[in-house]
């Protein structure tokens, strides 16, 4: 690992030679055509097999229309079918526009018509795009007439990819990366070591509308195999513990808030623990700790989406928390508001990113391109440019990178990028509300939430909440909205965030009820930090959400020593029918009696 050169700015090191990744691509399926490619729920492919599937796909898109630049949706679940949909779009020249099945139709139809899709490929008749774009099973071929062969290798600059992420003004914007970018991200992280030289075995567990998941399935361009992880089992501990365990998984990259649900079932039985990439959000000093003092080899990888995904890493070893160094190629300097350099260590400054892994911009918003890509007057080749992060940072002695915070109001959030003035948009344009305003809250360690707050006597938080699930996304939906007289305001008549109470908690009601009832009744209130819950209550009503479900399962496994799966949450109308479907598997299948796993295979190393 490379350490800063000099105290102010960090000069990046010689980058490795970017190969395109569908080079690499063709020269691994040349190599090895029955090497497995991808493994899923639904079955697997070797090279071979997904040499075909993609260019029959990549033939039918070009009939459809498609044209080097366009931009293709991609509106399909954790299947085989993705990570061929994918490549297939690359091979006809295109960007891809990951469209998340889970995200509600609104949101889906207006980053459909945002992005300008030419085609998009679903497993849907209708998928919600705008009228005009062409959809294509994942599985069409083209007219029995050829069409025109795959285009030449991407130049560079081509686009490969458009990522929605929140936008502060209320407004989701795309973030377009170029061919050359994901390049070099696949060659820093090759160049740094984090992959190994040979084949590896990948699991992909980041959404494919989550820029963490490109550094993850890219990787079959160089010879890897990819193991799909479904949503079911991506949300279940031991279901995924033992998927990586019958796929011999080699490399994980998951959140910190993840490793903490994964942790046990991973730890707890002795197995050889995967090499772990860990990004989206800070890594807490005593997860850093753990893994550092227990041996697990990991990384801490910082980026935001601008940059591709990852431009600063870590080994995870030392005493505490750190982001590390650039990676090869990336620009890093810390700058106070006048981009002035930040010199003495320990002074906060602003981290600024250039190199060749910066995003184009923002799609269709020059302006705001403008102001977060400035010029890098540190930059030796004219023209070169920096991108702004938000992000405050320190140096140390050492001159390692520190992460201190953010100077907006910009969020991470179960690893998702959340700006809070979106949110507060939305909530606003609701009908009843008057004011709004959107803060987090913690109510134990590590389980940070969006709580909102609103004017209007009208206003009913449960149909607030309920509106706003038919129109975000999961992660941008607040777990509380209180309702008050008036919004704090500061001398100069802002909202005083600062100043807003603890969100409401439900009135206290009747005990819900004596033995399992009140056990599993305790659990709620505990993961979700209310004082009292109701039989009739809903679990993502009362501020649940994946993560925490998966404690609510955990706790009452141990507590209860029953088989429980997350589906039995999530399937549950309120408190009563989840503790019907608690005591139905208290009854039938103890969690003593579960079947023993095959043996651990031994990893690929």
């Amino acid at each position: 690992m490379t350490t800063f050169a000099e105290p102010v700015t960090v000069a990046p090191s010689t980058p490795a030679v970017a190969t395109d990744l569908l080079s690499r691509l063709r020269t691994a399926v040349a190599a090895h055509p029955g090497r497995p490619a991808v493994h899923a729920a639904d079955g697997s492919l070797d090279f071979a097999a997904l040499e075909r599937r993609t260019a029959a796909l990549a033939a039918a898109l070009r009939a459809s229309g498609v044209r080097r630049g366009d931009r293709v949706g991609v509106h399909l679940a954790r299947t085989l079918d993705l990570p061929v949909a994918l490549l297939a779009v690359w091979r006809a020249g295109a960007a891809y526009v990951p469209l998340d099945p889970a995200y509600p139709a609104e949101r889906i139809a207006f980053m459909a018509a945002d992005a300008r899709l030419t085609a998009v490929v679903s497993a849907q008749a209708a998928p919600p795009v705008p009228a005009g774009v062409a959809v294509l099973r994942p599985d069409a071929a083209a007219p029995a007439a050829p069409g025109p062969a795959d285009p030449d290798a991407p130049h560079p600059l081509d686009p490969a990819y458009v990522i929605y992420t929140s936008g502060s003004t209320g407004r989701p914007k795309g973030v377009e990366v170029p061919h050359g970018a994901v390049a070099d991200l696949v060659a820093g992280l090759e160049g740094i070591g984090a992959y190994r030289p040979g084949p590896s075995v990948v699991a992909w567990n980041a959404s494919v509308s989550f820029d963490a998941s490109v550094q993850q399935w890219a990787r079959i361009c160089r010879g890897d195999t990819l193991v799909v992880v479904d949503d079911a089992r991506r949300a279940d501990p031991a279901a995924l513990a033992a998927l990586l365990d019958e796929h011999a998984v080699t490399d994980l990259d998951l959140t910190p808030s993840h490793w903490q649900l994964l942790r046990e079932p991973l730890l707890g039985g002795g197995a050889r623990v995967p090499r772990l990439f860990m990004g989206g959000e800070p890594v807490p000093g005593r997860t850093w700790r753990e893994l550092a003092d227990g041996g697990v080899e990991a990384f801490n990888l910082y980026g935001p989406t601008e940059c591709t995904v990852d431009a600063i890493a870590a080994r995870i070893t030392g005493p505490g928390p750190h982001l590390g160094a650039p990676l090869p190629g990336v620009r890093a300097h810390l700058l106070d508001e006048r981009l002035v350099p930040v010199t003495e260590p320990g002074a906060v400054g602003e981290l600024y990113l250039g190199g060749p892994g910066l995003a184009h911009g923002y799609a269709g918003q020059p302006g705001l391109t403008a102001g977060r890509f400035v010029a890098d007057p540190f930059a030796q080749e004219p023209g070169a440019r920096m991108y702004r992060t938000g992000d405050q940072a320190r140096r140390s002695a050492d001159g390692l990178l520190e992460y201190v915070g953010r100077v907006d109001r910009q969020v991470k959030l179960r690893g998702f990028r959340v700006e809070l003035g979106e949110v507060e948009h939305a909530v606003a344009a609701l009908d009843g509300v008057g004011a709004a305003a959107v803060t987090v809250h913690e109510p134990a360690p590590g389980d940070t939430r969006l709580a909102a707050y609103v004017t209007g006597a009208s206003a009913d938080p449960a149909a607030l909440v309920a509106a706003l699930r038919r129109t975000l996304p999961a992660h941008l939906v607040p777990a509380t909205v209180t309702v008050l007289d008036a919004l704090p305001l500061t001398p100069n008549g802002k909202v005083d965030h600062r100043a807003l109470p603890a969100p409401a908690a439900p009135a206290a009601p009747e005990a819900a009820g004596g033995g399992v009832a009140e056990q599993v009744a305790e659990v709620w209130r505990t993961v979700l930090g209310v004082p009292e819950v109701l039989p009739t209550d809903d679990f993502l009503t009362l501020g649940g959400h994946s993560l925490a479900a998966l404690r609510v399962v955990h706790l009452l496994r141990r507590k209860l020593n029953v088989e429980l799966q997350l589906r039995h949450l999530l399937d549950a109308a309120d408190l009563a029918a989840f503790t019907e479907a608690v005591q139905r598997a208290a009854t039938t299948a103890p969690a003593t009696a579960r079947p023993t796993l095959a043996p651990r295979r031994p990893a690929v190393r």
